[in-house]
């Protein structure tokens, strides 16, 4: 019985085998296992003496779909045809990452891209770590969820569409890629790429003071960058984006040292002269674009500086206004509460009516001429004499009682108070 076991288990190893090799000779010499071609073909551009990354390649069919990711589980964000030429800056799994194409586009989110006043094609980035997606026609932006790369504050987008959704529709930026499979793709030659040595700008050097001047230069960089000196903050070589990207850092820091400074004490003259020198390098790279961001940064800053200024000029002045206002105020209240002892104020005249020898009645009239009421002096005043008073404004201290023979009031006062 072991016997016939065993028999019967090399028979159908022996099948299995020859399976294999039938499968093997169906093959043309040379051709790699099923489902390894692609793995193959990208670890080939890889290989000693072939082209490595990033290069350019060739598409060799029609309607090749290109994909966010490196599957076909991932969405399709546009199509290539037979010719095109793209760009592989490097490959996984048999799938090829590409610069994006022309016509490919992304998405980034609204709330944290202000539009460039100067170029409303231009946005600017307002915020850290802002996502951007792969965009595809066939889906909406809330949709697009493959992120391409994040973008900090004062990166710039260009929009190439309208909004859509609270997103703005824009070109890829410079580190967002696509995919397409390696299938569909054949190396080109690489390019020769010419190297170009950084030009150093000659600065004129007096011999007798050189080494003073080294010293001091040296002290200086080693210890705290002058915001007073503009060479101090700028880049001396026109080497590219990574000196001006230092030089900007150095300004980034000093911007925000001067922000910490009272208001009235920030002075951003020499960090603007810096700034401006960077922007204007073409070779400057990202660090143009960023100290450009940070020159209409502080631009608000001075114009919030001068609003303040003025607000303080103008709290000043409506200060001193409302110390007038009060000053009078109890100016007045003095006034009233001394002029409330008075049981009449009024012109002073004398009165040839009712009088006689033993009572004098004099009149008082308001500022219109007309009878207040008649006063008659009592006490040790009734034996001055009060006609020098005629025409002046005074006030008298004394009862209020009726009057029967002029039917009105009459002030029977012991006491007179010139007030003009």
């Amino acid at each position: 019985m072991q016997t016939y076991t065993k028999s019967f288990i090399l028979i159908i190893l022996a099948g299995f085998t020859s399976a294999g090799f039938a499968r093997q000779a169906a093959r043309p010499p040379g051709a790699p296992p099923p489902g390894r071609e692609s793995a193959i073909k990208s670890a080939d551009v890889n290989k000693p003496g072939a082209i490595s990354f990033p290069y350019a390649a060739e598409v060799t069919e029609d309607n090749v779909p290109i994909h966010c990711g490196s599957g076909t589980n991932y969405y399709i964000c546009g199509k290539l045809k037979k010719g095109d030429k793209v760009k592989v800056v490097s490959s996984q799994f048999g799938w090829s990452c590409i610069v994006p194409p022309t016509g490919s586009f992304s998405w980034i989110s609204m709330r944290y891209v202000s539009i460039d006043p100067d170029d409303p094609t231009t946005g600017i980035v307002t915020a850290e770590g802002i996502r951007v997606y792969a965009g595809s026609e066939q889906r909406e932006p809330i949709h697009s969820e493959t992120l391409q790369l994040k973008l900090n504050r004062g990166d710039e987008v260009k929009f190439i569409g309208k909004q859509t959704k609270d997103y703005y529709k824009i070109a890829p930026p410079v580190g967002a890629y696509l995919w397409v499979s390696t299938n569909y793709t054949k190396p080109l030659a690489a390019p020769v790429v010419k190297v170009t040595k950084p030009v150093i700008v000659p600065t004129a050097v007096d011999p007798n003071t050189a080494t003073k001047t080294a010293t001091k230069t040296v002290t200086k960089t080693a210890t705290k960058t002058d915001t007073n000196d503009v060479k101090a903050l700028i880049p001396t070589t026109i080497s590219g984006e990574s000196e001006n990207l230092k030089a900007y850092r150095t300004l980034e820091k000093l911007i925000k040292a001067e922000q910490a400074k009272p208001l009235n004490q920030q002075n951003y003259t020499n960090i603007k002269k810096a700034l401006a020198v960077i922007a204007g390098n073409k070779d400057a790279g990202k660090a143009a674009r960023y100290s450009e961001y940070a020159l209409r940064q502080i631009k608000g800053i001075e114009l919030a500086m001068v609003i303040t200024k003025e607000v303080q000029l103008q709290n000043e002045e409506l200060k001193k206004s409302q110390d007038g206002i009060d000053k009078a105020r109890e100016t007045s209240l003095a006034q009233a509460e001394a002029l409330g002892k008075f049981a009449v104020i009024g012109k002073f005249q004398t009165s040839n009516i009712f009088s006689s020898d033993a009572i004098k009645l004099y009149r008082i009239i308001d500022d219109n001429d007309k009878t207040v009421c008649y006063a008659s002096p009592t006490g040790p005043i009734s034996k001055k004499d009060l006609s020098k008073l005629a025409g002046s404004k005074v006030g008298l201290i004394g009862k209020i009682e009726p009057n029967p023979q002029t039917a009105g009031a009459l002030v029977r006062f012991t006491e007179v108070v010139q007030l003009n």
